[in-house]
C-alpha cells in the first residue's frame, strides 16, 4: 500500500490562474497544467528569493520533496512558453494556511481550505 500524500501549505491562490499566447486560437486542450502547489513552490523560490530548505518549511514537506516539484514546474512553464501552449494552474494536494501574521512567504495574505487535484477547480 503506497502512503497517502501529504498536503502541501499554500499561502494563497494566485490571482490570475490560465496564461496563453497572444497570438492565434488558445487551444485548451493542450494545456500545460500547473499544480497551485508547484506554483506556490515557483512563488517562494523564485519570486520570494527562499532556498529550497526555507520553501520546503514554509510548505510544511521535506527539502527533497520541494526539488522535485521545482524541477517538475520549472519544466511545465518552460514547455508553455516554449511550445507556445496555454499554462493553467489547478488542482494539486494543498492546504491554504490561515495566515497569522508570520512566515517569509506570505505576501497577500493567507486563507483557508483545502483542494485536491481535481481539473478545472484550484
Amino acid at each position: 500500500m503506497s502512503r497517502p500524500r501529504k498536503f502541501r501549505n499554500v499561502c494563497s491562490l494566485p490571482q490570475v490562474n490560465e496564461f496563453g499566447p497572444l497570438a492565434g486560437p488558445l487551444n485548451r486542450s493542450e494545456a500545460v497544467i500547473l499544480s497551485v502547489d508547484e506554483y506556490e513552490t515557483l512563488r517562494l523560490i523564485d519570486t520570494m528569493g527562499m532556498t529550497q530548505e526555507e520553501c520546503a518549511r514554509e510548505m510544511g514537506v521535506g527539502r527533497s520533496t520541494i526539488q522535485g516539484i521545482y524541477n517538475v514546474a520549472r519544466q511545465k512553464v518552460s514547455t508553455a512558453l516554449v511550445e507556445g501552449r496555454v499554462l493553467s494552474i489547478q488542482g494539486g494536494d494543498y492546504r491554504l494556511r490561515e495566515h497569522r501574521g508570520i512566515g517569509r512567504g506570505c505576501g497577500r495574505g493567507c486563507g483557508q481550505g483545502r483542494g485536491r487535484g481535481r481539473r478545472g477547480e484550484f
